[in-house]
């Protein structure tokens, strides 16, 4: 019987008919295709064994879709209860939690609320005014401000002053923001983490938000490193396809931005050797989900979710150094689980893993002085890159950038 597998996109143009055409080309008893909706019936069995999903986050039909096929039995890419319940205080938490270091991250209030919300009534759990001081003297300055479930670089803001965290915070609306301490970075490494097992650790320029392909961009003991804090990320976090920067500061990598579920896979932006070790990992990672199902009906217990991946066991060998076909240089990847069954044998030795490629009073509901809301001060934000519009998030590290600045004075005292 030959097994399905579904792909759901946007207005991605070049990863999708690729990974199909390289799915199909396999002759390994799966074939993929997109998947086509007419509305999804309770009761309603799946015919893919697999789901591809790339733009759940902002079409939230598809998101109830793949739950409901979940439990039908399919294997999602990625899970969406997890998906579902992901934001970025929560990643920095899951981050110290598993001893991995991550800039100091404190999420804040809203700054609007949906109609009916009666500030004096609705918000009585909420401090007023918020302590902005200790708030500042925990995070510091300058620091990022930005929207704790975003991506795709919007809402992101670069603050130097406290003025500046109050601007941006102001235009929020209904937003939930978070502030993160800047990593002012030495060396800058975007990792794509596929199957939980493969990672390929890449240069990366925040600045440009490009790669560079660049073999010998980290000592085998710092590649080492990221590469196993990624994958144990990953596996806490149940990701099958996501993206990780990490900002190196004095020796010390800070997951500083992994909450990237449909990371960018397009050629503009990877390059052309990125992009073909992404489309045909995606295909190792698909078939090998077909033929053998990780239904994730079990995982939907938080308890044992979270509590079986908090401390990823050991492989049973050393991790594999693979050899990828469209490069000279070797692509190190963490091939924990063996090689794919549709993939041709890769090059393995017994060396440790080296990773060498690359209205009311809204304001004061809220918690920020008024007289910040009356005279917005200077500006620090960012603008999105239109071929960001999946990527997961703009990095929070990065050499000191020049932010734009508004006009405004800011709120005398």
């Amino acid at each position: 019987m030959t097994l399905k597998v579904g792909l759901i996109v946007g207005r991605e143009w070049s990863f999708p008919p690729a990974f199909i055409e390289e799915v199909n080309s396999r002759n390994a008893g799966v074939i993929a295709e997109h998947v086509v909706l007419n509305g999804t019936r309770m009761d309603e069995p799946c015919e893919y064994a697999v789901l591809i999903d790339r733009i759940s986050h902002e079409v939230p039909y598809y998101r109830s879709f793949l739950k409901q096929a979940a439990l039908q039995g399919a294997t999602i890419v990625n899970n969406p209860f997890m998906w579902t319940a992901d934001d970025k205080l929560f990643g920095a938490a899951l981050a110290t939690s598993l001893g991995i270091a991550s800039p100091k991250t404190l999420a804040l209030p809203n700054k609007d609320y949906v109609p009916g919300i009666k500030h004096d009534e609705s918000l009585r759990n909420l401090a007023y005014p918020l302590d902005w001081q200790a708030i500042i003297d925990y995070i510091g300055l300058p620091c990022i401000l930005k929207d704790a479930h975003g991506g795709g670089w919007k809402e992101v803001y670069v603050c130097n002053t406290i003025e500046e965290i109050w601007e941006n915070y102001n235009n929020s609306g209904l937003l939930t923001m978070i502030l993160q301490e800047f990593i002012e970075w030495d060396h800058f490494v975007r990792c794509i983490v596929l199957g939980q097992e493969n990672v390929l650790a890449t240069r990366y320029d925040p600045g440009e938000r490009r790669y560079h392909l660049d073999h010998d961009h980290l000592s085998p003991e710092m590649g080492k490193k990221i590469t196993e804090e990624s994958l144990k990320l990953c596996r806490a976090l149940g990701y099958d396809m996501n993206s990780m920067e990490w900002a190196i500061r004095d020796g010390v990598p800070y997951a500083i931005d992994f909450m990237n579920p449909a990371p960018d896979m397009d050629i503009n932006s990877l390059g052309q050797h990125y992009f073909e070790w992404a489309v045909k990992g995606m295909a190792d990672m698909a078939i090998k989900l077909a033929k053998n199902p990780r239904p994730q009906a079990t995982d939907l217990r938080w308890d044992g979710f979270f509590r079986s991946r908090y401390a990823a066991p050991a492989p049973a060998s050393a991790p594999a150094t693979t050899t990828a076909p469209a490069a000279a240089a070797p692509i190190a990847t963490a091939n924990t689980l063996g090689p794919s069954d549709s993939a041709p044998p890769v090059e393995m030795t017994a060396e440790p893993l080296i990773v060498t490629s690359p209205a009311g009073n809204p304001v004061a509901a809220a918690g920020v002085p008024e007289e910040a809301a009356a005279a917005p001060p200077k500006s620090s934000r960012r603008t999105a890159s239109p071929q960001a519009a999946i990527e997961g998030d703009a990095p929070a590290g990065g050499k000191k950038p020049a932010p734009k600045r508004s006009s405004k004075k800011a709120p005398k005292e």
